[in-house]
């Protein structure tokens, strides 16, 4: 508990305000112990040609023929590479990693290897002391990896909620400011549109090793309770639009980072399971939105919605600060480096990912935050397809959402608080069919892991194709069940289908594109996530209008025609995907 409580923001400003004094890591209690961090041999190949990756055949035989012998050379020995660390020591043995053979040419102490004057660098490497290190996020224990998995979906319903909870206010807001119906709607749709945009910045930030993602979801989620305040003390409907897209542009770094998070600390072959239970949270939010939101409008107004709102994303900004660990290694790695720094004064101490971020030029960095994610959204047909898939799912599940009033009050006299309760159908759903996803990854899918961990990416759509039936499914039966004459509880339980269809196509989709593109996947899922939630924004705006033309029956199905389109998709992509794999230069093609 004390370990994870030290990597939490809280953690972290405790160890501040008393000069690390309190909440001390291994190496700061025992200083002696400070090089079982550092990769003997990752130094080595720095040193011989400038990477942590062993030279490849054309680089050895540069450098054997660069190779210059000499007297010294008998007393240099080449690493141990059976062996991670060598040598132990305190920081004042050594607190230096330069010296020179008889031939005045620098050797790195560490390794004891010579620095290849043409591409080597003298780095001490710092990493992971081992396989089973516990800092490493993969390495934390089963409850660790649950409690922070359950914070991860806690902030993400926190998140979600804010579009749903705001419907239950529309017509209130109608009457307030004096707008249409289809105008109060832009208060959705703007925050859905600006939870969609978000991500397109935030996620790559927190792939950068200096940030992390703990510090953007605390920063952000701090704003988005902050700015709940204006927007339910609104005096004009302007200023109400503005704050509900600034208040989802700030939230929105879960809803795409999220996934990220699960998959630092899960296994390529566990990480399913992560993702289904991050699935539930998302599920949670839309469909517990008009239920919590329901009762609040008719009684309160429109304004105890957003004030309902502000008081759970402040419970969970609470409970982050404290107990929310960060996840993401590059930047676990980047923090252990600057405490070795500063015990030992040896600035040669550097980890892969400041490596990474030092070949960086200011251009790429502004390419990868700004420009990759829209890139690898628009420009690989496999990402492109599948994304538009989901924007298309999304769009459906807010046009639909627009069709609950119109059913349950309009035709079976529910009020606005027990309009709510008929989405605890699509809730049940989901968790319906989390058990036999469960059953079908242990059984069918984890077996397919080679020795190495990796699986074929196409092996996570099969689910996609149950899930891209069930979608359809659910709204012929909605569709032509909301009638007087039909008991209520019909189209309720054909709603549960959309949250079985749109459960296994989320899984399958993001699993895919985080297997797929595992070095891009923050921003293959931020691309994800603003096309889905630009789709989800537009959708509604011409919910009314088409329900009311075409009638529920009418317009349900004119929605499920459209989901059959789509329903080919992952068809084709586990029969050609890899071949599409082969052909991109951002996708993984050794399996």
């Amino acid at each position: 508990m004390a370990e994870l409580f030290r990597d939490t923001v809280a953690g972290q400003f405790i160890r501040l305000i008393t000069g690390r004094k309190i909440l001390q890591y291994p190496e700061e209690r025992d200083p002696s112990i400070w090089q079982k961090y550092l990769n003997v041999e990752k130094s080595a190949n720095m040193a011989m040609h400038g990477s942590t990756d062993p030279p490849s055949a054309e680089e050895k035989e540069r450098l054997d023929t660069n190779a210059s012998p000499s007297e010294d050379d008998a007393n240099l020995q080449s690493p141990d590479h059976n062996s991670h660390h060598q040598r132990r020591g305190s920081p004042a043995e050594s607190s230096t990693t330069t010296t020179v053979d008889n031939d005045n040419r620098l050797v790195n102490t560490l390794s004891n290897t010579k620095v290849d004057v043409e591409k080597g660098r003298n780095a001490d490497i710092v990493d992971w002391y081992g396989p089973e290190d516990p800092d490493n996020p993969q390495n934390w224990s089963t409850p660790k990896k649950v409690w922070v998995t359950f914070e991860v979906c806690l902030l993400t319903f926190s998140v979600y909620i804010g579009s749903a909870i705001y419907t239950a206010g529309i017509e209130d807001v109608s009457q307030v400011f004096g707008v249409s119906r289809v105008a109060a709607t832009l208060g959705l749709t703007l925050f859905v549109l600006g939870y969609g945009v978000g991500p397109m910045l935030w996620s790559p930030m927190s792939e950068v090793p200096q940030f992390g993602r703990s510090p953007i979801y605390i920063g952000t989620l701090a704003l988005f309770v902050v700015l709940q305040v204006p927007t339910a003390l609104a005096t004009n409907f302007g200023m109400l639009l503005a704050f509900r897209f600034i208040t989802g542009f700030v939230g929105s770094p879960s809803l795409a980072t999220g996934g990220a998070t699960i998959a630092d600390m899960y296994t390529p072959a566990k990480r399913t399971y992560g993702m289904a239970v991050w699935g539930i949270g998302a599920i949670l939010g839309p469909t517990m939105g008009p239920l919590i939101g329901g009762f609040a409008a008719e009684n309160k107004g429109w304004t105890w919605t957003i004030w309902e709102l502000m008081w759970l994303s402040g419970f969970t900004l609470i409970l982050l600060i404290f107990f929310l660990p960060e996840t993401s290694s590059a930047n676990i790695l980047y923090r252990r480096t600057m405490r070795l720094r500063r015990l030992t004064g040896n600035d040669k101490l550097i980890c892969e990912p400041q490596l990474i971020g030092e070949q960086m030029t200011g251009r790429e960095i502004v390419m990868m935050v700004l420009v990759r994610p829209f890139t690898l959204c628009f420009t690989e047909p496999m990402v492109l397809l599948l994304n538009l898939y989901i924007a298309l799912i999304y769009g459906l599940l807010y046009i639909w959402f627009e069709s609950f009033p119109i059913v349950f009050i309009n035709i079976y006299g529910f009020n606005l608080g027990t309009e709510g309760l008929a989405f605890l159908g699509i809730l049940i759903g989901a968790f319906v069919v989390i058990g036999p996803f469960t059953w079908y990854q242990r059984k069918y899918i984890e077996p397919k892991f080679n020795e190495k961990g990796e699986l074929q990416p196409e092996w996570r759509l099969p689910p996609s194709f149950v899930g891209g039936f069930c979608i359809p499914i659910c709204l012929f039966w909605f569709g032509w069940s909301a009638r007087p004459d039909v008991h209520w509880i019909m189209p309720i339980i054909g709603s549960s289908f959309f949250s079985i269809g749109a459960f296994l196509l989320f899984n399958s989709v993001l699993n895919y594109l985080t297997d797929a593109y595992p070095t891009y996947a923050a921003s293959v899922l931020a691309g994800n996530d603003f096309l889905r939630s630009s789709w989800g924004a537009a959708f509604p705006l011409f919910a009314t209008g088409m329900y009311n033309q075409l009638g529920v029956g009418w317009a349900s199905s004119t929605l499920a025609f459209i989901s059959i389109a789509f329903i080919p998709i992952p068809f084709l992509l586990f029969k050609y995907g890899e071949k599409l794999r082969m052909k991109s230069k951002y996708a993984q093609k050794d399996y």
